[in-house]
């Protein structure tokens, strides 16, 4: 059975870190690429940032960039999103998904709000 489980969202002040955890099961974790999506309300579902594999290859949407980190963990089959400095504005929830050719998987998401 394929899941993606994220863990690690909460509430955190302006110019705060969290770290979220995207732990995957029941598929090959290392040959597929691993990606973080975030969804604020009435807001359209955002990319933010991606890692490949096996190269680990890294994309980060503009809005995150230098703030946020991607990485992968592939003995414990788990990808993680650094995020620092963060701001009111990436108050969301945050998905992972896991793509590899016509397989796609998605995790049902971990809030994250980020208020003083």
């Amino acid at each position: 059975q394929v899941q993606l489980v994220e863990s690690g969202g909460g509430m955190v002040q302006p110019g705060g870190s969290l770290r979220l955890s995207c732990a995957a099961s029941g598929f090959t974790f290392s040959s597929f690429t691993m990606m973080w999506y975030r969804q604020a309300p009435g807001k359209e579902r955002e990319l933010v940032a991606t890692i490949t594999s096996p190269i680990g290859s890294t994309y980060y949407a503009a809005s995150v960039r230098g703030r946020f980190t991607i990485s992968r963990d592939h003995s414990k089959n788990v990808a993680y999103l650094q995020m620092d400095s963060l701001k009111p504005e990436d108050t969301a929830v945050y998905m992972c998904r896991a793509s590899r050719g016509g397989n796609d998987y998605w995790g049902q998401g971990t809030q994250v709000t980020v208020s003083s």
